[in-house]
């Protein structure tokens, strides 16, 4: 997948590049070595690899006391991890796909997300969960949903989002190094993708999203697979002269409202693409964010959203990408948006 954030940060002669999937692994690799109380769970995790190849060979490398693959019960795997957390260790809890979280959302929501606040602070819970998440693989209804708004709706949860491989190291860093629960989702469809990634150990810090492209007739406020289109979108306008502004959220809880805030008032004007579905999605939150700041005062138009369709995602390829914003969708959703000038 060839990107406009590949392009704007191409690395210089001597700098490698990794896989979206070998700077998740290089993290796991980082923090175990670093610290013996991290430790990887997870069905097929072991030998096979992970299902999407992430965890690779590190069960060679650790041991199988260290990457462990678990029964085929999200809610048992997840009340494990838990309980781990609480008793000192890190670990790093996998789901085959994002979906699957369904099946452990009483451990998620009720356990993970409410033990610190309900024991006064004695006792932390500093785990990760990792989600594959979203379409394009073919994958159909229940292995294809982008679930993040539902988790980012619970206190005591913290959401990020890496949308290249620089961030989904740094990220996955600060997530284990979190006394919190993390949840750490990971579009299926960047896990090849290639970018420049820093040897060692570095952090991004969770709750503060980056432009990735500055601009000044619109903002475009995207997660994960988004950013890369909205990217594409922004080159395409940037042909018309329509200079747009590109920001990748990289948490959905905490958001950093404050980034976008002060870019819409530089703007002016404010579209929201994520694929989830687009009621009640994360878009819904920054708009909202928007309406109830100062910034409201600053818009020149309505607030766009460009959320999934309201369906289970489809099989047939077609109907598939039909059914979550591309990149032809931003393009017009922008265009419209800038036929009238005021």
């Amino acid at each position: 997948m060839s990107t406009a954030i590949e392009a704007e940060t191409a690395p210089d002669a001597g700098v490698r590049e990794l896989s979206y999937a070998q700077a998740l692994q290089e993290a796991m690799a980082i923090a175990m070595e670093a610290d013996s109380r991290v430790f990887l769970m997870g069905e097929d995790i072991g030998v096979y690899g992970g299902a999407f190849q992430v965890t690779g060979d590190l069960v060679h490398r650790f041991g199988e006391d260290r990457v462990m693959d678990t029964p085929i019960s999200e809610l048992g795997g997840a009340g494990v991890a838990v309980g781990a957390a609480m008793a000192g260790m890190r670990p790093i809890y996998e789901f085959q796909f994002s979906d699957f979280a369904t099946l452990a959302m009483e451990q998620i929501v009720n356990q993970a997300a409410k033990i610190r606040y309900m024991l006064g602070g004695s006792v932390s819970v500093p785990l990760v969960m990792r989600f594959p998440a979203g379409s394009g693989t073919g994958a159909a209804a229940q292995h294809s949903q982008s679930l993040e708004a539902w988790l980012a709706h619970v206190p005591g949860l913290k959401v990020v989002q890496p949308s290249t491989p620089h961030d989904a190291k740094g990220l996955l860093l600060a997530a284990i190094e979190d006394p919190d629960p993390v949840m750490i989702f990971e579009h299926k469809l960047l896990y090849k993708m290639k970018g420049p990634v820093p040897e060692g150990h570095y952090t991004v810090p969770i709750g503060k999203a980056e432009i990735r492209r500055p601009g000044r007739d619109v903002t475009i406020v995207a997660n994960a697979i988004m950013v890369h289109r909205a990217l594409e979108a922004a080159e395409r306008l940037a042909a018309r002269g329509i200079e747009a502004e590109v920001i990748d959220l990289r948490s959905l809880r905490p958001i950093d409202t404050a980034t976008i805030i002060d870019s819409v008032k530089r703007t002016s004007r404010l579209i929201c693409v994520y694929e989830g579905v687009k009621t009640l999605g994360i878009g819904a939150e920054i708009s909202a964010t928007i309406a109830e700041s100062d910034a409201f005062d600053y818009l020149d138009c309505p607030i766009v959203r460009l959320g999934g369709a309201e369906c289970p995602l489809p099989y047939n390829p077609e109907l598939e990408k039909a059914a979550v914003p591309q990149t032809d969708t931003i393009f017009a959703a922008v265009s419209d948006m800038l036929a009238n000038r005021i």
